[in-house]
């Protein structure tokens, strides 16, 4: 959840650290705080965002050119200044950052006070720093600093990542994880560490993925990967495929409407490759052709914005393959006992390939048999590596809490996936799945020309204002988009904002229905099931009667929804299942511009959320 980084070389850390944490605060951005270490440890931390950082630093004062980072989601404690990290040890000769949770920390804690060690914070993440320093300063591992920290880690149960730095060794970071993010950037006389890659992309592209349980060691002339009992271990070294422009603004006035643009590409690109010589090809699979074949139901786990694209994948996997697909939120799956065997397929969709319910759902549908099959964004991540087979997103980075160009790309993989199955199971034959993917590959550029209703959006969202609810209707696969735009308004806006089912209005919803409230009603094609679209035709006209303000998304050329909406808008025409992709793109410029309305216009980073969420 939090963002972390670590440096040892020649440059300034101090500076360094902060580039690293501006480019990794949607991460986190409850507090930050660096540590540099020059034989010293010298700490500065601030609650709030990184700009409250920013006017307390002088970088003059603090030149040492080893330093840790960290942007903080608060898990145990409030955000403020005591609770921030770095926290340093009893000694004042140990700096810790941390991410996850530390899950037996109440005995811990309890150990150090009995040992007369003050605790400054409410922190899990504090007794760290006081442990290491404690087995530093006596015992078997005294004056070790490896040893130390490998004792340490050897203590705490839960899901973390930490990076330790010792005044004794000012030279050397020493950083462990345990189910959270942590990648080294390698350098020439230098080295990195961080969440992901944006922490030190401006330096090096050259980076190495660590397995779980692992522990590195790095100094400026190279790095050392351990495991948690200090035998030898390997990382897996790989290219960065993307540059720092990819993680600034590029001229747009925040990251999400950048990314909002950057569709076209990331769907393009998630497509790019996948289908060949007439086949339909997955990026990484253990699955045997056979394994697809004998597949007789499929549930798909995801959190979130994840979760509705997972909601599109029943609807293309069902109607395409002709199996049984359930939706679960992947934090209730494993505890309801879902019934899963070896012809089971488990589709895990996580952005990050790092949420920690969705990668518990991975776990656990592997070790009742099940296959899984990964959807994720982030080449190398712990839900890929512990599934049988992977399907990454090619959306790049995204900045913006706000999922926009991943989600979008989550769509266009689940449906790869959905093919991949009929062309298995022989539920459609090749010229059927062909006709499919031409659709899918003409979406590209209907979202490029899509992307005109900006101003259209703008004034709208101007003439409805400050509103304090909406609610969203859509049908068939316009549901989920209906969900997908109702949550994107409560992340950005902070207003109750709920999605529906068209056809549930009259059980209970309508009751809703007031003056002025503003509907946005995704229209299905008239060219697919004429009867669906007749009834959402019938549900605006209620809405209507009882005074609501329409904002109606349809296809270009329906003129049956026009004079009951207030505000039309319309999208290219295609296929049924293929019109998500359409559909959403406006319902995310709504959100921005609605809460800039309501007067949030940091809408990059959301109040009370990060990007990933790496702990239960």
């Amino acid at each position: 959840m939090c963002g972390i980084v670590g440096y040892v070389g020649e440059r300034q850390g101090l500076g360094l650290a902060l580039e690293a944490l501006r480019r990794m605060e949607y991460r986190g951005y409850d507090s930050s705080g660096i540590a540099v270490n020059d034989g010293t440890i010298d700490v500065v931390k601030k609650a709030g965002k990184l700009a409250n950082l920013e006017e307390i630093l002088d970088p003059a004062a603090l030149p040492g050119t080893t330093a840790i980072g960290h942007t903080r989601w608060a898990t145990h404690g409030r955000p403020t200044d005591a609770n921030a990290h770095p926290h340093v040890s009893f000694d004042g000769r140990v700096a810790i950052v941390h991410n996850g949770i530390i899950e037996n920390f109440a005995p811990l804690r309890q150990e150090l006070l009995d040992a007369g060690v003050t605790l400054h914070s409410d922190t899990d993440s504090e007794v760290a720093s006081h442990l290491l320093a404690r087995a530093y300063n006596e015992g078997e591992t005294a004056g070790d600093f490896r040893a130390s920290a490998l004792a340490v880690l050897g203590r705490l149960e839960g899901a973390f990542t930490l990076l330790f730095t010792h005044a004794d060794h000012p030279d050397q970071i020493i950083a462990a994880r345990r189910s959270t993010p942590l990648i080294v950037g390698v350098g020439e006389g230098e080295m990195f560490l961080g969440s992901d890659v944006a922490a030190f992309i401006e330096y090096t592209r050259n980076a190495v993925e660590l397995d779980q349980d692992n522990v590195v060691v790095i100094t400026r002339d190279g790095y050392e990967v351990l495991n948690f009992d200090g035998s030898p271990a390997e990382g897996r070294p790989f290219t960065i495929d993307w540059d720092l422009a990819a993680a600034e603004k590029g001229g747009f006035d925040s990251f999400m409407m950048k990314e909002i643009h950057e569709q076209p590409a990331a769907v393009r690109d998630t497509l790019g490759g996948h289908f060949h010589d007439g086949r339909v090809f997955l990026d990484e699979s253990r699955i045997s052709e056979q394994d697809l074949k004998s597949v007789n139901q499929v549930f798909v786990v995801a959190c979130g914005s994840a979760y509705h694209s997972g909601l599109l994948a029943k609807y293309a996997i069902e109607h395409w393959v002709r199996v049984p697909v359930q939706i679960e939120v992947a934090s209730e799956f494993r505890y309801r006992d879902p019934v899963l065997d070896e012809r089971t397929l488990v589709l895990a969709i996580s952005q990050s390939g790092e949420t920690a319910d969705t990668l518990e759902a991975v776990r656990h549908a592997r070790a009742q048999g099940a296959k899984v099959l990964a959807v994720c964004n982030t080449n190398g991540s712990q839900i890929p590596r512990e599934s049988d087979a992977v399907l990454y997103t090619h959306a790049g980075p995204e900045i913006g809490v706000a999922s926009t160009k991943a989600f979008l790309a989550q769509v266009a993989a689940n449906y790869i996936v959905g093919l991949a199955l009929a062309q298995a199971k022989g539920t459609k034959y090749p010229d059927e799945i062909a006709e499919i993917w031409q659709s899918l590959e003409e979406i590209p550029t209907r979202i490029e020309e899509l992307l005109d209703v900006r101003g259209q959006v703008a004034g709208i969202a101007a003439e409805l204002g400050a509103v304090q609810t909406m609610l969203f209707l859509g049908r068939g696969v316009g549901f989920p988009v209906a969900l997908e735009g109702a949550l994107k308004l409560k992340e950005l806006a902070y207003i109750h904002a709920e999605g529906f089912p068209a056809g549930e209005l009259k059980h209970g919803p309508i009751a809703l229905i007031e003056e002025d409230l503003p509907v946005v009603v995704v229209v299905p094609s008239p060219r697919g099931v004429k009867l669906l679209h007749s009834k959402i035709v019938s549900n605006i006209q209620e809405i209507r009667a009882r005074g609501a303000r329409t904002i109606v998304i349809a296809e270009e050329g329906d003129e049956a929804v026009r004079e009951f909406a207030n505000y039309l808008i319309e999208i290219p025409a295609t296929s049924s299942i293929m019109q998500p992709l359409l559909a959403t793109v406006p319902l995310q410029f709504l959100a921005a511009d609605i809460a800039r309305q309501c007067g949030n216009e940091d809408i990059d980073k959301p109040r009370n959320l990060a990007k990933s969420v790496t702990v239960e």
